[in-house]
């Protein structure tokens, strides 16, 4: 993937963005043959996929309603006249082979799935999608005469392992805060509200290209930042502050997930100790991202630095997550995590510690995992010093 500069303005610290209109082209088509591999494993004949991301990571459609039925012979997807033409171009423009159904109502949504499904017996539907309503309207008006299972993670292993062209849409996401970051971190010095910042980093990353925000972004500061999740309030950036910053862009309908603590001014000594023990910790877990590896052995090099400082009990949550087409998305990177990293995962490693009424640190990279080691899709500096 060729890159363009974007050096052009003051503060963007020499970072790449790369041109949207040479990101590489993603396999859609393997997906579903890979699908149809798994449905024995599964103890099915046909599944029917009724989450969102899952249908768009099959199909390349990104409306708001459909149903695609995987069968070892066909895939089926069907959706209602919104979508008419968007359903074609969109499933034309991944190279996947369907027949699109285009319905008009629920009853006729009902026969759709059924000619679908066709005699097949053992039906698939997604355990952790389908709510008990949903399962009573397919045992009783879809498909009546079969036997309904609960499969788990069909879909949701095969995304695990990203292939190059979702890769490359990820590292442009991740360019696009980088520099929107890099960029905008000096106005923490000039006291502005949490929100304020937030809405200026937001728009910065829009205006970069971003086709939106990855979620709600987070700007936490002084006893704010012990909060993990804080939402952006009417609080000012004051000298001596810990400031959080955790947020991510969208491309393609794949995010990117990045936190950088700085301070401003000059923090006490156990601030300025908080934020050289979490990035101690954050490197270790680096460092040990590697095929092959699990996610257990991640969280643990970053658990073990935060111990021994004396804070383990700050350190409240996992170390990590999947990332791709959702923003928490498999595998969890905690410490019961028994998953083996696989080569094409991407996750996140952040560390943090948040002390009560003093404030916290997390800092957080999205990585590829490699066969040797991992490849970070987060550049931006993590100089603390605004």
């Amino acid at each position: 993937m060729d890159e363009v500069m974007v050096d052009d303005t003051p503060g963007s610290g020499g970072l790449a963005i790369p041109d949207r209109a040479l990101l590489g082209p993603m396999d859609v088509p393997r997906r579903v043959a890979a699908v149809r591999e798994g449905l024995d494993a599964a103890g099915v004949d046909a599944l029917v996929v009724t989450n969102l991301t899952n249908i768009r990571y099959l199909t390349g459609f990104t409306g708001s309603a459909g149903v695609a039925v995987v069968t070892d012979d066909a895939l089926v997807f069907i959706t209602d006249g919104r979508y008419t033409t968007q359903s074609g171009d969109e499933i034309g423009a991944a190279g996947v082979d369907a027949t699109i159904s285009i319905i008009g109502g629920a009853s006729e949504q009902a026969r759709a799935v059924a000619a679908a499904v066709g005699s097949r017996n053992r039906v698939g539907l997604e355990a952790e999608h389908v709510s008990w309503a949903m399962q009573r309207r397919v045992a009783t008006e879809w498909l009546p005469g079969a036997e309904l299972v609960a499969t788990s993670a069909v879909v949701e292993r095969l995304r695990m392992a990203k292939d190059p062209g979702e890769v490359d849409r990820m590292a442009m996401a991740a360019a696009i805060a980088d520099v929107a970051f890099t960029r905008l971190r000096h106005r923490l010095a000039d006291r502005p509200t949490e929100a304020e910042f937030a809405l200026e980093l937001d728009t910065e990353m829009r205006r970069l290209g971003a086709d939106d925000l990855s979620f709600e972004t987070i700007v936490a500061s002084g006893p704010n930042a012990a909060r993990p999740h804080h939402r952006p309030g009417r609080r000012t950036v004051v000298p001596g502050d810990l400031v959080v910053c955790d947020f991510g862009a969208l491309i393609d309908g794949y995010h990117s997930d990045m936190t950088r603590t700085v301070w401003v001014g000059e923090p006490d000594a156990t601030r300025r100790r908080m934020w050289d023990v979490v990035a101690e910790a954050q490197a270790a877990g680096r460092d040990t991202v590697a095929a092959g590896v699990t996610t257990g052995a991640v969280d643990t090099a970053c658990r073990t630095v935060i111990a021994a400082a004396g804070w383990e009990d700050a350190f409240v949550h996992s170390t990590g997550h999947g990332v791709g087409l959702d923003i928490h998305e498999a595998p969890r990177v905690g410490n019961a995590g028994d998953d083996t990293l696989g080569e094409g995962w991407v996750i996140t490693v952040e560390p943090g510690v948040y002390l009560a009424d003093i404030g916290g640190v997390r800092i957080e990279d999205t990585v590829v995992v490699q066969a040797g080691g991992c490849r970070p899709l987060t550049l931006a500096p993590k100089d603390p010093v605004v």
